[in-house]
């Protein structure tokens, strides 16, 4: 079940104000589609917020190991109906892809990560409200606790809460740190190119090998044969790259060569960590064309070698009729007269 993601004088006052009207129509739009949401679905679940203070995308706790952390789910009920929803905490991770997930329940493994270690979805708890029930057009404020362990690994411990009802299943992420000391470091691997021309791409992993959570950025550099080939420029990947994860993307490469033979460096840097590069080369050969003009050079070599054994073949006669001795007119055979009628 994917994660909810986390946000990150005259004409000139023509300008502004059409800015505004623009901005006001497009949050009344979004209100109107969460509106339509949340009656189409019949009930949400957020961050509860305190008092005044503005909405939350999603919950941020932080403490050194051995602690206990609190905070407030806030359930909301939009149906004319009782809703029973179904708590529990997850572990977050990165798909291969690199999207965020979250890890199913599985009472059998007590919300473990794969090769046995607890992971952060098995530090919430919901005490006695673990089921709730929501009356109807009501709203609910569940509170919660994050224990974490003494023995708790500093750094980011990616995890959501989940809320389950009727069949439908909503994660609010939590960005959940340990304190104590912190690393950013991350590598990139297995690079290689897929396609040719317009649609050539990069392929690579990148491999998150500290404690805290990444945002990288990637700039492709190509040098060919004739010199520097258009790559691309650091951009920001549409990724968050978790603590331990490992993701396998792609980059575009519209400035991929036609013919050549390029090596390519390609850089992934995120704040904190010190640049990671790896290189590959790629040959670049316009198969279709090269077989067309294969085909001309051995029909041009197939009539130029034609030509030279018939101009070879007509000085071999001519040598041959120089060479003959001249027979005189007295001791030429008769020749005869053909005639219809046979002898």
């Amino acid at each position: 079940m994917p994660v909810l993601p986390t946000p990150t004088t005259g004409r000139r006052l023509c300008t502004a104000l059409l800015a505004a009207a623009l901005l006001l129509g497009a949050a009344g739009a979004a209100t109107a589609a969460t509106a339509a949401t949340a009656d189409e679905t019949g009930w949400t679940a957020e961050p509860a917020a305190a008092g005044a203070a503005p909405a939350r995308p999603y919950f941020y706790l932080a403490g050194p190991a051995g602690t206990v952390l609190e905070d407030r789910l806030a359930l909301t009920n939009t149906s004319d109906r009782e809703r029973t929803v179904t708590l529990r905490g997850a572990d977050a991770y990165n798909t291969a892809a690199g999207a965020l997930a979250v890890r199913p329940a599985d009472p059998a493994a007590g919300g473990r990560r794969d090769g046995g270690v607890p992971g952060a979805g098995s530090w919430f708890s919901f005490g006695a409200a673990t089921t709730v029930k929501v009356p109807p057009r009501t709203r609910a404020v569940v509170p919660f606790t994050v224990t974490l362990p003494p023995a708790s690994l500093p750094g980011d411990h990616p995890a959501a809460v989940i809320a389950a009802a009727d069949g439908r299943e909503v994660g609010v992420r939590v960005h959940l740190r340990v304190g104590g000391p912190t690393l950013a470091a991350l590598t990139v691997e297995d690079v290689s190119v897929r396609g040719r021309g317009a649609r050539a791409v990069v392929a690579y992993t990148l491999v998150n090998r500290g404690n805290v959570a990444l945002a990288p950025e990637l700039a492709l550099r190509a040098e060919g044969l004739f010199g520097e080939v258009p790559g691309r420029t650091a951009r920001a990947l549409p990724v968050e790259l978790l603590p331990g994860q490992r993701v396998s993307l792609t980059e575009p490469w519209p400035g991929a060569p036609v013919l050549d033979d390029v090596d390519l460096t390609l850089t992934v840097t995120a704040p904190g960590a010190a640049p990671a590069t790896a290189a590959a080369s790629a040959r670049f050969v316009p198969w279709g064309v090269a077989a067309r003009l294969g085909a001309g050079l051995c029909g041009l070599g197939g009539v130029v070698l034609a030509a030279l054994l018939l101009v070879r073949g007509r000085r071999a006669r001519g040598a041959a009729t120089a060479d003959e001795e001249p027979v005189p007119a007295g001791n030429r055979a008769p020749e005869h007269e053909l005639t219809g009628a046979s002898r």
